[in-house]
């Protein structure tokens, strides 16, 4: 009996020896990841390419002068609707430069002189009606005489004659009343823009019309002025012919081809529906905002025939985001791709089975954004981890973290 006891104690040192062992392996253990995951789903799939654009017109007319000119005050503004054949502003003759004192008296004595010679003229046209008068009236009087035989035909001649010289002398005293009063307009004229400004004269105005029907897009003129021959006054367009042009990365713009559909949203109301109308053939070199040198291609989108974005309040110039539909279709597999990377030249996920990470090697398919086609290695419903990282490796101990 007294030797049992010391082996009773020495069992019991041992179990409670055993327990602290396992107590302390138990807390030093790792714990397990906290991990966040995704369900695989099949649902409808969209590989689209998605880049910012901007709106403008297919093509545009800049209205300027034909000639040198005065231009009259521009009434249209921006935004005003006009038509076809519409005057869209007048042009008169440019005024004459304004005058030295020396010239302005010199022009005042001018006038009066042309005022002297249309004077000289009435009274030379005056002194010429009253001869022709006197010649009418001498003829008429050697004509009654000739009839009866008082006075021979060679005197009624003579005064016939008289009589022609002095109507061809009246008419030409007559046209030098009418060139000295349009030398005293002349004169006056040249007086009324002595000081630089324009006078009450009727200027013949030449009218520019409107070539096409549209709107004003911009009035680079307004006020009344001198201007230059070509010198733009209007730019006008017809919202009609609004398109879309998005500068796409080279590697993106071989992808898309002509025809394909493109959703137009960002632009402040409901998404429209366009149509891309070509690829142009060169690119360009673009500085992204962090330094990087990108190749560009420029993509023309056109509106679709049932989109109206110009009743809607869409202009030239607007922000869009353009996203072009390069594949669609239903039910696919498909899974974050944050899930997936590259280990020993293969994409693989990580699952959980019974609360472990387990290594799963998938094939992807196509890309759209935040998530990725899944051709093979999973199924519907499974779950994977997304953004995996250092701690997550081949069957270590993971926690959901809600």
């Amino acid at each position: 009996m007294t030797s049992r006891r010391p082996l009773i104690r020495r069992l019991l040192w041992g179990l409670a020896g055993l327990v602290l062992v396992g107590l302390l392996a138990w807390a030093l253990r790792p714990a397990p990841v906290p991990v966040s995951v995704a369900r695989i789903t099949a649902e409808p799939f969209v590989d689209s390419i998605t880049e910012e654009g901007r709106t403008r017109l297919r093509d545009t007319w800049n209205v300027s002068v034909p000639i040198a000119g005065y231009l009259q005050r521009v009434m249209l503004e921006v935004g005003d609707e006009v038509e076809q054949g519409q005057a869209l502003f007048r042009l008169e003759p440019s005024p004459a430069p304004a005058l030295d004192p020396r010239s302005r008296q010199q022009a005042e004595d001018n006038l009066q002189a042309t005022q002297a010679r249309l004077r000289a003229a009435h009274a030379n046209l005056e002194t010429a009606r009253a001869e022709r008068r006197f010649a009418d009236a001498e003829y008429d009087r050697y004509r009654q005489l000739h009839q009866r035989n008082q006075v021979s035909t060679a005197d009624l001649e003579q005064r016939q004659s008289q009589r022609d010289r002095q109507r061809a002398i009246e008419s030409a005293a007559a046209s030098s009343v009418e060139a000295a009063r349009f030398e005293v307009e002349s004169a006056r004229a040249v007086l009324e823009v002595a000081s630089g400004q324009r006078g009450d004269i009727e200027h013949p105005a030449l009218e520019v019309r409107a070539p096409i029907s549209g709107t004003v897009l911009t009035r680079y003129r307004c006020c009344e002025g001198t201007v230059a021959a070509g010198e733009p006054i209007l730019e006008l367009g017809s919202l009609a012919d609004l398109e879309i042009q998005v500068d796409l990365l080279s590697m993106d713009a071989v992808r898309v081809r002509p025809g394909m559909a493109v959703r137009i949203t960002g632009w402040g109301g409901e998404p429209l529906a366009g149509q891309v109308r070509g690829i142009e053939p060169v690119g360009y070199t673009r500085v992204s905002a962090l330094g990087v040198d990108e190749q560009r291609v420029p993509v023309i989108i056109d509106f679709m025939e049932d989109a109206d974005p110009a009743a809607q309040g869409l202009g030239s110039g607007f922000r869009v985001d353009a996203e072009f539909l390069v594949w669609e279709a239903d039910d696919i597999l498909q899974l974050p791709t944050s899930a997936l990377f590259r280990a020993d030249g293969d994409w693989v996920v990580f699952t959980i089975e019974e609360g472990r990470a387990r290594r799963v090697q998938v094939t992807p398919g196509r890309r759209s954004g935040l998530t990725t086609q899944l051709l093979d290695g999973l199924e519907a419903g499974d779950v994977v981890i997304t953004h995996p990282g250092e701690r997550v490796a081949e069957g270590i101990r993971v926690r959901i973290d809600e």
